[in-house]
């Protein structure tokens, strides 16, 4: 009898702690956590009960929902691929990267539409290729050295605009190489050093030319400016000409006001010099003439 009861305690006790052990279970199956920058879609038996399930502690019945999160933050796409140019080029090699998050409020229909884990290989690839090629047929190889910045521009355009309709936000596009064939990058190369030698040359022949042009304005310049000094002279001349005329005492003014006031000390050829007198003068003991500059000789008077 008591080893009954003993039995049966033993069972109760297993009972209870598988009950124990399934209810934690249960309970630990009931909760799940969606990290920031995450979403969760609710499924119920296979069908998307809730799309909109934001980020914390979120509850679930076991075994019968389940909880898909998705992430919501920006994603980075990359593609590598050839494409041919509108003069038939090749492009050997052309990389781009497409930067894109998820619509938040689209994301019920992209789960359904499309499926969270298709959107780079069924949405984003063929958009992308299709859209990239068709752009890129529109440059002519040697264009498009120059114009990749436009190009990028237009495939981002593009496909900002063809993925907002399924819910996807495009968020930057950029192409980082494009490789052409390396006989048609060796004939660019060629051409550009041509280009430049012209230049240099264009550039040197301009030099040149403002040089000469600067001498011409230089030798004009001094032209002018001795035709302008020789009509001075003249003009000059003339006016003293015409005051002789009306005034002949006029000769002895102009001596008068352009002399500096300086008297000749000595005069003559050396045999008989001639000593100029100033205004200064008294009569020496040996007859000749005395003055601040030296003596007369007597026959001198």
């Amino acid at each position: 009898m008591a080893e009954g009861a003993k039995k049966r305690g033993i069972r109760l006790i297993i009972i209870l702690a598988v009950l124990a052990a399934l209810l934690i279970v249960f309970f630990a199956a009931s909760f799940t956590t969606i990290p920031e920058g995450y979403m969760g879609l609710k499924y119920e038996l296979g069908r998307i009960v809730s799309a909109d399930l934001t980020a914390g502690l979120q509850f679930k019945l076991p075994f019968f929902q389940d909880i898909v999160t998705v992430d919501m933050r920006e994603q980075v796409f990359e593609l590598e691929t050839t494409a041919y140019t509108k003069d038939s080029q090749t492009v050997e090699s052309i990389q781009l990267k497409l930067n894109y998050r998820l619509d938040p409020a689209e994301l019920l229909s992209i789960a359904r539409d499309v499926g969270i884990s298709n959107v780079e290989s069924s949405l984003i690839f063929p958009q992308i290729n299709t859209i990239l090629k068709n752009e890129l047929g529109g440059f002519r190889a040697e264009d498009l050295i120059q114009n990749r910045d436009a190009l990028q521009e237009n495939v981002e355009s593009r496909m900002r605009d063809t993925m907002a309709d399924y819910g996807v936000t495009v968020k930057s596009l950029s192409i980082v190489n494009i490789d052409f064939d390396d006989t048609f990058e060796e004939a660019v190369r060629a051409k550009v050093v041509a280009e430049q030698a012209a230049l240099t040359a264009q550039n040197k022949t301009v030099e040149v030319e403002e040089e000469s042009r600067q001498k011409v304005i230089q030798a004009q310049a001094e032209a002018d400016s001795t035709k302008l000094k020789a009509d001075a002279d003249a003009y000059a001349i003339e006016a003293i000409q015409k005051k002789l005329e009306n005034s002949p005492s006029y000769i002895e003014y102009l001596k008068i006001t352009r002399w500096d006031g300086k008297l000749p000390q000595i005069m003559g050829d050396g045999v008989s010099p001639f000593v100029v007198l100033d205004s200064e003068t008294d009569t020496g003991s040996n007859g000749g003439t005395k003055t601040a500059q030296g003596v007369l000789p007597s026959d001198a008077e």
